[in-house]
């Protein structure tokens, strides 16, 4: 079972994958998806899932395992830049393909991702945008009460 922090301190259980490997993958992770102030307990959840799947499935890991030798021992230590410039050399690669995919997957479907950009999750059944976040629009100047139109609410479509 993954034990998750809050703040910069975190750790994972992992079953497949070498605490080194995890932290190779964790590091190939935020430099694929940069978010400089998201929690590192964010990009844990997404190694712990990836984990989780390679303990089921024996190509996943043979294809994780070979991606991380050819990243190098260095990559998790290495600047960001440096890690780009490795990451390109393996782009159209199975490796950087799954990383890639299972990492916007995991990270931005993570309640800690949605709080880090403040989405509050779908709005069905919370009865709509309409009437809840719809004009949260604090960037833009208010528009006249008699330039904004009608509201369909509690009406028909005209507003009435």
């Amino acid at each position: 079972m993954a034990r998750i922090a809050r703040g910069p301190a975190w750790a994972v259980d992992l079953t497949s994958l070498t605490s080194a490997e995890g932290a190779t993958l964790s590091a190939m992770a935020r430099t694929l998806m940069p978010h400089d102030k998201l929690d590192d307990a964010a990009y844990a959840l997404v190694i712990r899932a990836i984990d989780a799947d390679a303990s089921k499935d024996e190509k996943l890991l043979k294809t994780l395992r070979e991606g991380i030798a050819n990243l190098g021992p260095d990559f998790a230590r290495n600047r960001e830049s440096t890690r780009i410039d490795v990451l390109k050399k393996f782009e159209s690669s199975p490796f950087f393909q799954t990383m890639r995919l299972r990492t916007v997957q995991i990270l931005y479907s993570s309640s800690l991702a949605y709080a880090y950009f403040g989405y509050e999750g779908e709005a069905f059944s919370k009865g709509g945008y309409l009437l809840r976040g719809f004009n949260d629009l604090r960037w833009l100047p208010e528009v006249p009460l008699e330039d904004s139109g009608t509201m369909p609410v509690g009406g028909d479509s005209r507003g009435n």
